[in-house]
C-alpha cells in the first residue's frame, strides 16, 4: 500500500474521462487507504478537513490576489460541514470550494466554472485487487481555459496544485471516513 499519493492516470471508464478532451490542464493522484463502506466523496471530506495550513494561507493569498483582478472568492478547500454526511450533498450544493456537479458511491465530481476556466475534479474510490480491506482514491482535476486571464491564472496554479493536490490526499494515510 503506497503511504504517499503517486501520480497516475486518470481511471479508465470514470466519469471524469469524459472531460478529458481539449483539457489545458489535467493530473491525477492515486492513494490506497483503508475500506470503510464510504461513498467516494467521504474519502475527500475526510482529507480537505486536514487540509495542511500551508494550503490554507495559499488560498486564502489566492482570494485576495484574485479580488484585484476579478476573480471571485472561493473560500478555503476546508470549509465543510464536519458533521454532515457526504451522501446529502446534492448536485449544485458547495463543498468547500467546489460545486457538487455529481454524487456517487463510486465517483464524485465536483467544480468550479467561471468566464475564464472550468474545473472539474473527480474523487474516484476503486477496490484494490487482492485486498479486500483496501481501496484506491483517485482524485483527478481536469481544467479548460476560455480566455487569456485563465491562461495567466494557470501559470502559477498549475505547479502549485501539483504540490497542493498530493498533500490533501495524503491526509487520507493519516485519518479514515466515517462508513456509509
Amino acid at each position: 500500500m503506497p503511504s504517499q499519493p503517486q501520480e497516475t492516470r486518470p481511471p479508465a471508464g470514470s466519469r471524469i474521462a469524459q472531460r478529458l478532451a481539449g483539457a489545458h490542464f489535467q493530473d491525477a493522484w492515486c492513494i490506497h487507504t483503508a475500506q470503510t463502506g464510504a461513498p467516494a466523496l467521504a474519502y475527500f471530506l475526510a482529507a480537505v478537513a486536514r487540509t495542511p495550513r500551508w494550503i490554507e494561507w495559499c488560498m486564502q493569498a489566492r482570494n485576495r490576489v484574485g479580488h484585484i483582478v476579478g476573480l471571485k472568492d472561493l473560500g478555503t478547500l476546508s470549509q465543510i460541514d464536519p458533521q454532515r454526511p457526504a451522501s446529502a450533498y446534492q448536485p449544485g450544493e458547495r463543498v468547500g470550494v467546489f460545486t457538487v456537479l455529481e454524487n456517487r458511491a463510486d465517483e464524485a465530481l465536483i467544480g468550479d466554472s467561471d468566464k475564464h476556466l472550468n474545473v472539474v475534479l473527480s474523487v474516484h474510490r476503486a477496490p484494490v485487487a487482492g485486498r479486500e480491506d483496501q481501496v484506491a482514491i483517485t482524485i483527478t482535476t481536469v481544467v479548460h481555459v476560455h480566455n487569456l486571464l485563465g491562461h495567466l491564472y494557470m501559470l502559477p496554479v498549475a505547479p502549485m496544485h501539483r504540490r497542493i493536490a498530493p498533500a490533501v490526499l495524503a491526509a487520507l494515510g493519516r485519518v479514515q471516513p466515517a462508513a456509509a
